[in-house]
């Protein structure tokens, strides 16, 4: 039986750019991949992004104009057009208004704080037109990411959620790097912002009575915070890594989570990759010897099996670990192994490398571009892949490296530490080496464990390969996790039943037959005990739970369960401010001077919403240069 569209969750997901339309980073490719897999898991996803003028016209060509009305940003009313384009299966909802995204570029604007501050309102304000444009897609959670959201949930919890369209909505904030928060002149707060009624200690206790902190806001208003690796959600709530916001990371504890990023494995596919040379796979890996010597030739180093390669794909800054490659290289390359760097970034750092290529011709290569097709082509000829950041929240290239049976050098910090297993001599397990200390020659050490193990025991390096290779880095895993967390948010709303756990359901009737010729089995213990102890579940379980429902019979202690059930979840949730709130009436937490919030999800039964009462206005698209009311 197929799931009604009311049992589905609906996840709005928020953000400033999205593969392929727009990327400039690690956040486009979460947007662009991330939706995809939550369609797969059994959400209803939709994906608001702004309509930036750069934006490809082949991707214009197909947007649907869906409607336009006004937001009111402080004073302002701002036209706000909503275009729609279906991308493998999700739809991409492009917010239109060209005075603030009709720009050569996405970000670097003295009025960025202005133009997110709109997308934020923009984003709150589309909710309520999706029913009546989306066949009926009404919002459960909105799901936003880094500080040009980061407003979304303040001005929910502020001006909308009075309305009972807005009610049962609730917020989730992803952090993909802390050091971009978003900090504005404090004249924002009343002028654009519109919230001279609350605390402004709620935005400044990280920059000053002089600034406001966009993404601070957020950390105090939503329902949960998600960053992008376990390591990271650790070393983000420690001054030496959370940039301002420990204190605050350390008070909402109890609803952060770090969740590992994945990567387009369809995309990075060995297997079937046109922009290599040869393809490979890890039973068969001798195109990868191939894609090893072409890789050599182009770049002009000595085409030698038997010398390691180790490259470097990555912005050249201090934060991707320079400062270390540049002390060890001379030591690296004069020991026998192979190095190309390929990216851009500090004239410092660049410079080094040229000198580096020069002084060790055939064994040093330095190129100094944006070149994503040449990138390709080092992930899949390499033998090592170098990455010693100072900190990384995440990661990609090593995901990718390991997909391309290339090995991972690391160091152990944020997500580099997650996905990277180091590998243990005594055992043979691992995917990779890892060092832990943020030093050239540690680094170097590293490197030279790698190449040993390379030119000794090939054989067991080999099998460092193949454990690589195996690795699961799909976002689907990653999917599932933030199913489960949104699940909590909203525990009115079942997980969505997978078609592979259908089968078991078939098999309902055999036991229903046996209860008429051996009543002592008790058959209705087993639903009973399905539907009753594991509703909070993991994922799997909760699914399973849910197929049981639907077809055993009820029993009374099913019954009386559901019935406690309904009565622990139904408690009326506590009247929302109204967009005029009074400053003295919103409660304040001392420890933090913050309006408080309660980070346990309110089980509000899911009534039919209705649209809220908005003072917006449709107007016509002839107005959608963003000229003002």
């Amino acid at each position: 039986m197929t799931e009604s569209p009311q049992q589905k969750l609906h996840v709005a997901f928020a953000s400033a750019e999205a593969a392929p339309f727009v990327k400039t980073g690690g956040l486009g490719d979460v947007a662009g991949s991330l939706p995809q897999a939550l369609k797969a898991a059994g959400a209803e996803v939709v994906v608001l992004v702004p309509k930036y003028d750069t934006i490809a016209q082949e991707y214009k060509d197909r947007m649907e104009h869906l409607c336009d009305f006004y937001v009111p940003l402080g004073w302002r009313n701002e036209y706000c057009g909503i275009e729609r384009l279906n991308h493998r299966g999700v739809d991409y909802l492009f917010i239109d208004n060209e005075r603030y995204f009709s720009r050569g570029y996405p970000y670097g604007f003295f009025d960025d704080g202005e133009r997110f501050a709109f997308f934020s309102k923009a984003i709150v304000e589309t909710l309520q037109h999706l029913p009546g444009v989306l066949k009926g897609f009404t919002c459960d959670v909105l799901h936003c990411n880094d500080w040009h959201t980061a407003m979304a949930p303040v001005f929910l919890r502020e001006f909308y959620q009075a309305s009972p369209f807005y009610q049962n909505i609730k917020t989730v904030f992803s952090i993909h790097n802390i050091a971009f928060q978003g900090q504005y002149s404090a004249k924002v707060l009343n002028d654009i912002l519109g919230l001279a009624h609350i605390p402004a200690a709620a935005f400044q206790l990280t920059c000053g009575p002089d600034a406001v902190n966009y993404m601070q806001g957020a950390l105090n208003y939503t329902d949960a915070i998600t960053t992008v690796s376990p390591t990271y959600a650790e070393e983000i709530k420690t001054g030496e890594f959370g940039e301002g916001l420990d204190g605050i990371l350390r008070r909402r504890a109890p609803i952060l989570q770090g969740i590992v990023n994945g990567i387009d494995t369809v995309g990075f596919d060995p297997a079937t990759d046109q922009r290599i040379p040869a393809q490979f796979t890890a039973g068969d890996r001798s195109g990868k010897a191939v894609c090893k010597a072409r890789l050599q030739e182009e770049l002009g180093l000595e085409v030698r099996d038997d010398r390691p390669l180790m490259v470097m794909v990555t912005r050249l800054t201090r934060q991707k670990g320079m400062d270390l490659v540049t002390y060890a290289l001379d030591r690296i390359l004069s020991g026998g192994v192979q190095v190309a760097v390929l990216g851009t970034g500090d004239t410092d750092y660049e410079n080094a490398l040229r000198y580096f290529e020069g002084k060790y011709p055939g064994t040093m290569a330095a190129r100094i571009q944006f070149d994503p097709a040449l990138s390709q082509r080092m992930y899949a000829g390499a033998d090592l892949f170098l990455m010693p950041s100072l900190f990384e929240p995440c990661g990609l290239s090593q995901m990718i490296a390991m997909r391309y049976g290339t090995l991972p050098i690391v160091r152990e910090t944020g997500g580099l530490k997650d996905t990277v297993a180091p590998y243990n001599q005594f055992t043979g397990e691992g995917t990779g080496f890892s060092f832990a200390n943020f030093n050239g020659d540690e680094m170097a050490d590293t490197v030279f464990r790698a190449a040993h193990l390379f030119w000794d025991d090939r054989a067991a390096f080999n099998k460092l390969v193949d454990n690589a290779m195996a690795a699961d880095f799909s976002w689907t895993r990653s999917a599932d996790v933030y199913m489960a967390m949104y699940h909590n948010l909203r525990p009115d709303i079942p997980l969505p039943q997978p078609e592979v756990e259908v089968k078991p359901t078939e098999k309902a009737k055999p036991v229903e037959q046996e209860k008429a010729t051996e009543p002592e089995v008790a058959p209705a213990d087993e639903p009973a005990a399905t539907a009753v102890k594991k509703p909070a579940a993991r994922k799997t379980t909760a699914r399973k739970t849910t197929v049981a429902k639907a077809t055993a019979p009820k029993t009374a202690t099913t019954k009386a369960t559901t019935t406690a059930a309904k009565t622990a979840t139904s408690a009326p949730a506590a009247a929302a401010k109204p967009a005029t709130a009074n400053p003295a009436q919103a409660k304040i937490d001392l420890d933090a001077v913050l309006p408080t919030i309660d980070p346990k999800p309110a089980a509000t039964p899911a009534a039919e919403p209705k649209p809220a009462t908005s003072t917006t206005k449709v107007v016509p698209k002839a107005t959608r240069r963003g000229k003002r009311k």
